[in-house]
């Protein structure tokens, strides 16, 4: 053939091509394979399978087939594809924890919650689930529109009826080209229940909806963590939804504590999260742990976390939920083919898609059966015609020469059509008996009535909205169970504050870094010179290093020697007696091994904009530097900490204050020497600053012990020294000066008295709180205290042996007597209080010059 020759080219270009060619390729996969119908809630895969299933006659309360057969029907008649995604598709639709409500009845090895392979289809069973036919029913009755099969041999309905919201029920997830759908299961008694609720009141709110369908409910129940993607999945289709395993922490008789999971997330692999859980403790990322098991039976999911003896069951258990997935989340995406096309869809949206799909099913079904009713009953008027003449019928279909002209004849003579002649000559004898008559004439009134009624419904939406409503109470009665995810609030939607009381509490920290906090009436006040009651129990190499009151409703900034601030609230931390060690800081907080607590400041919020920035923290270190920052700087918590301060070499943060801008600031060394300076001679520094000089040191062995800021009227400056004497002395003794000075002295420190280790500022309704390294505590009244001369050694304070010494000095606010004991006194004290040797010796108020040199 010559070249040329009936011949047909078209030149194009290739880009053009690949242009159209892809974009057919992506609404083919959009629309036949990935994303599901808004009306039935399936891609074409499942629909296929509960039609071929159908087909084969596998009702619920049928025999089961092999799944090979249900494979090999679903793929020779319906979808052209491979025989794993159908078996797949089927498997999953079989598994508890994968659907919500299964819409197959697997028997055989349908894979596990491990992630366990099922059996190959020649050794499995299955049949639909009741719910699934009730997804199938009326569907011969031209509810729905079929389609040619794929090789035009066969129709294969384009939806099903859908009696149940199965996009709402069991959700959906697909990767198309361009986008995506994750749909969440929900539960069937509450979409009902929203449903009839937009029934009764299209114009609803979505927030109105959400009374009625509160949340997802996924198949492996758990905990949905926090409501905000809850609300933002309702509200526009899309949203992130945490979810946390269901976790108890139980005590054995032992004493010992494990954490027990009885739930775990949606689409969690178990198996995988043990062995990656074990991974991380292996690694020290999750520390608390000595054991791992996995004791899931057939009646339940059990996975148990034997936790160490000094670990927090508590702590351990957030590491899990932040390291593992314990917990994890479901990012919902409510994509779905609304007449045929893709469209992200809020709660309300697939409402409304599913009861106009089903009003136009009612409609579709009570067309058909009107047909069929009308149908019979012209065929029993025809019926009844006859029997009025039987005589006159009978002898004309004797006289007929072949029912062709018997039912000429029957039409002409009675006025009957062809199908109500060709019934009477289809019509047994036995029909011409009485009773028979009667049985004819009954159910052609019974059929009238029908034909009344089903005209109501076609001209009443009212009435076609109610029996919407009754299937639907009729599934919910049918299908409807209880919730089997938990909603909870998080903790930045709602805290345990509300169920707190907010009281002061005492808070302990010891050097080695336990703390605890106690009820503040578990310390007695005491006389004066008391050898005090036991304290917090501690090691013989550990002593209680810092001592404060807070409310339980404050948050704690934590700063450590080292300058970084973490944040923390009060009620969460450990609760302990007085005598008890507590627990170590390292797990609530992540400091460094070579790190420890020096500061905490009590703030009642950090979003109160005015407040944090018009209030400042002072920092001090031991070598007299002072730095002053706005506390909005540290307005904003992370879990690791921050830099609050650049530590210079040599030196650590000792103490930091929470000022108003307008404080008098008294900075007191270990030498014995004092000064004081408004904070204004401070300006505000950025949060990484190291600071400027605040006192000259008078050697280098010198240190700072503390500092206090000066915020109440009438208030005196109590000093306290290494070995227990103490005295208070009026502020106005301490002359403001500049920052920077070498100060003034305020203790005359001797080989007697040691040296100076803490200042406080105190007024006579304050207590004082005195605990030394053994751990004895003291709490006496400021009152009882007389005011002395700047230079002076004071008197003693607590009775301490020649091998002790004070650790920590704390004022607090002194308690109501009837808040103690019935005798209103500590006993451990009592035989000590009158003593000779715990009389205060008066001249060591006297002893001792002024000094007022600068």
């Amino acid at each position: 053939m010559a070249q040329g020759e009936n011949e047909n080219i078209i030149p194009i270009f290739i880009e053009d091509e690949m242009k159209v060619a892809y974009i057919d390729y992506s609404m083919s996969v959009i629309v036949s394979r990935a994303l599901p119908d808004v009306r039935d809630g399936l891609k074409p895969v499942h629909r296929r399978i509960l039609y071929g299933m159908q087909d084969l006659g596998l009702s619920y309360n049928r025999s089961y087939k092999k799944s090979a057969r249900i494979v090999g029907e679903v793929l020779g008649k319906y979808h052209p594809h491979g025989d794993s995604a159908v078996y797949d598709t089927m498997v999953r639709m079989a598994q508890p924890w994968s659907l919500r409500y299964q819409m197959v009845d697997g028997q055989g090895n349908f894979g596990s919650i491990d992630g366990d392979s099922p059996a190959a289809m020649r050794y499995t069973e299955a049949k639909l689930k009741r719910i699934a036919d009730e997804m199938l029913g009326d569907i011969n009755k031209n509810t729905v529109d079929f389609q040619s099969n794929f090789d035009d041999s066969l129709q294969e309905p384009s939806v099903l009826p859908a009696k149940v919201p199965n996009l709402l029920l069991n959700g959906a997830s697909g990767i198309a080209v361009g986008m995506a759908t994750n749909m969440a299961p929900h539960n069937l008694s509450e979409v009902v229940d929203g449903i009839h609720a937009y029934i009764e009141n299209p114009e609803i709110t979505i927030s109105e909806l959400m009374e009625h369908i509160t949340a997802p409910d996924f198949p492996t129940g758990a905990i949905i963590y926090g409501y905000q993607g809850v609300r933002a999945a309702f509200e526009t289709g899309r949203g992130r939804i945490v979810m946390r395993a269901k976790a108890e922490i139980e005590v054995l008789k032992s004493g010992r504590e494990q954490i027990i999971v009885s739930e775990i997330p949606y689409m969690v692999n178990k198996a995988n999260m043990i062995e990656k859980t074990a991974g991380l403790v292996n690694e020290k990322k999750i520390e608390g742990i000595s054991d791992i098991r996995d004791e899931s039976d057939r009646d339940g999911l059990r996975i148990v976390y034997d936790i160490k003896k000094d670990a927090i069951p508590n702590v351990v258990l957030n590491n899990l939920y932040k390291y593992t997935q314990l917990q994890t989340s479901f990012s919902v995406n409510n994509v779905a083919l609304v007449k045929g096309r893709p469209e992200t869809l809020n709660l309300k949206d697939l409402i409304r898609h599913y009861v106009d799909h089903r009003h136009d099913v009612v409609i579709r079904r009570t067309e058909y059966e009107l047909q069929e009713a009308q149908k019979r009953a012209h065929i029993l008027q025809g019926y009844l015609i006859a029997l009025d003449n039987l005589d006159a019928v009978i002898k004309l279909i004797r006289e007929s020469r072949d029912p062709e002209v018997a039912k000429n004849g029957l039409m002409q003579n009675f006025e009957l059509s062809e199908i109500q002649a060709k019934a009477i000559l289809d019509m047994r004898l036995q029909r011409l008996t009485g009773l028979e008559r009667e049985k004819i004439t009954a159910e052609y009134e019974e059929i009238m009535k029908l034909i009344e009624y089903l005209e109501s419904i076609l001209g009443n939406e009212e009435l076609r909205m109610q029996i919407i409503k009754d299937e639907l109470q009729e599934m919910k009665d049918r299908y409807g169970d209880e919730r089997r995810t938990e909603v909870v609030h998080s903790a930045e939607e709602f805290t345990d504050e509300d169920m707190i009381p907010n009281e002061d509490v005492v808070i302990t920290l010891s050097h080695q870094g336990y703390i605890k906090r106690t009820q503040l009436v578990e310390y007695k006040t005491q006389g004066r010179g008391g050898v005090g009651s036991k304290g917090a129990g501690s090691k013989t190499d550990d002593f209680t290093e810092l001592l404060f009151v807070a409310k339980t409703h404050n948050y704690l900034l934590i700063f450590t020697e080292l300058g970084k601030v973490f944040w923390i609230k009060v009620y969460r931390l450990p609760e302990g007696a007085k005598t008890a060690k507590g627990r170590a800081i390292q797990n609530l907080i992540n400091i460094e091994p070579n790190d420890s607590v020096r500061a905490v400041i009590n703030v009642d919020n950090l979003t109160d904009e005015d407040y944090i920035n018009n209030n400042f923290l002072i920092m001090c270190t031991e070598k007299g530097t002072i730095k002053k920052t706005t506390l909005e700087a540290y307005s904003r918590p992370r879990t690791n900490g921050i830099n609050a301060i650049t530590i210079n070499e040599g030196d650590r943060l000792l103490n930091v204050k929470l000022t108003n801008g307008d404080n008098n600031i008294i900075i007191a060394a270990r030498s014995g020497r004092a000064i004081r300076f408004h904070e204004s001679n401070v300006r505000p520094m950025g949060r990484t600053a190291a600071g400027v000089r605040g006192i000259k040191l008078s050697s280098e062995k010198d240190v700072v012990v503390e500092m206090v800021t000066i915020e109440r009227e009438n208030a005196n400056l109590l000093v306290v020294s290494e070995k227990g004497y103490g005295k208070r002395t009026d502020i106005e003794a301490y002359r403001v000066t500049k920052r920077g000075g070498k100060g003034v002295k305020t203790l005359n420190v001797t080989e007697k008295t040691g040296d100076l280790v803490a200042i406080k500022e105190v007024i006579d309704t304050d207590d004082l709180m005195i605990i030394n390294k053994s751990g004895i505590t003291i709490r006496m009244a400021v009152e009882t205290l007389r005011v002395m001369g700047r230079a002076t050694q004071g008197v003693r304070l607590i009775k301490i042996s020649e091998t002790d010494s004070i650790s920590s000095v704390e004022k607090v606010e002194k308690i109501d007597e009837a808040e103690l004991d019935e005798d209103g006194e500590d006993i451990s004290a009592e035989a000590n209080l009158n003593t000779e040797e715990n009389k205060p010796d008066e001249n060591d108020a006297e002893s001792g010059t002024e000094n007022t040199e600068e």
